[in-house]
């Protein structure tokens, strides 16, 4: 079997930014899937279940309402490496275009107050597996060491 795309990053150089992981064409239509990298593979802790959790129920929200891009939001949803998340967008887009969607986003999961969307047993398969406190933390500390200082060199996969 071929290697898929995304096992053929290298984990070891990888840091937290925003990067095209794959650009594809599905009937006629392009989509581009982003990887939303949160923690340094291989060399910081990863995240839990429970924050990751509220940070997808936040985000899906917050993208599916938005008013520019809830028409191009396919998938918003964690990686099985509890490292980040993939964000798929219909369109043949860059990481620096969707930068301060992305900024946005996590401001609002930074920001939230209240109850978590979806977060009841009608709603959702796994309702009591989330924490908005430890969401925040992950919100604020990607906004703090990642997205308010982006540069090149966290808009595009290492070589």
């Amino acid at each position: 079997m071929e290697k898929i795309a995304s096992f053929t990053v290298d984990h070891l150089r990888l840091e937290p930014g925003i990067y095209v992981s794959r650009q594809d064409t599905v009937q006629g239509a392009a989509v581009t899937t982003f990887d939303l990298r949160i923690t340094k593979p291989n060399d910081e802790p990863v995240m839990n279940t429970a924050e990751i959790h509220a940070m997808e129920h936040l985000g899906a929200t917050f993208l599916r309402n938005h008013p520019q891009w809830k028409d191009k939001t396919l998938y918003f949803g964690p990686m099985g490496c509890r490292t980040g998340f993939y964000l798929l967008l219909a369109g043949n887009l860059t990481s620096a275009e969707i930068a301060p969607l992305i900024t946005s986003l996590f401001e609002f999961i930074r920001d939230y107050e209240g109850e978590i969307p979806g977060a009841s047993p009608k709603d959702c398969g796994n309702y009591l597996d989330l924490s908005l406190p430890m969401a925040k933390y992950w919100a604020r500390r990607y906004l703090e060491r990642t997205l308010y200082k982006i540069d090149e060199a966290h808009l595009v996969y290492p070589q």
